[in-house]
């Protein structure tokens, strides 16, 4: 797939940015510079390709990732928290009503 400038001039009104002749052709030529790369991507025969989990996985097969239990590593210290607030309830702070 390649652009024609008719093309890019068309895209730059729509997203409304004025382009002079000379950025329009430099747009041009990078824009067809970026299709050519994806057309050159498409052509690579990747069936039999596992997909990734972590890029790191292609040069270390053994490398799983680090997960760790969701377990809590913290003491609960709410009721320290909340101990100096002016008004709680059942664990949460009590505010004044600002809104009638």
């Amino acid at each position: 797939m390649s652009l024609e400038l008719s093309d890019v001039k068309r895209l730059s009104v729509l997203a409304q940015i004025e382009l002079t002749e000379e950025q329009s052709s430099q747009t041009l030529d990078k824009l067809n510079g970026i299709f050519a790369l994806v057309e050159e991507l498409r052509a690579v025969d990747t069936s039999g390709v596992e997909p990734l989990n972590h890029p790191i996985a292609a040069m270390q097969p053994d490398l799983a990732l680090r997960l760790r239990d969701d377990v809590a590593s913290e003491p609960n210290r709410r009721d320290d928290y909340q101990k100096p607030a002016p008004a709680t309830q059942d664990g949460l702070y009590l505010v004044p009503k600002v809104i009638e």
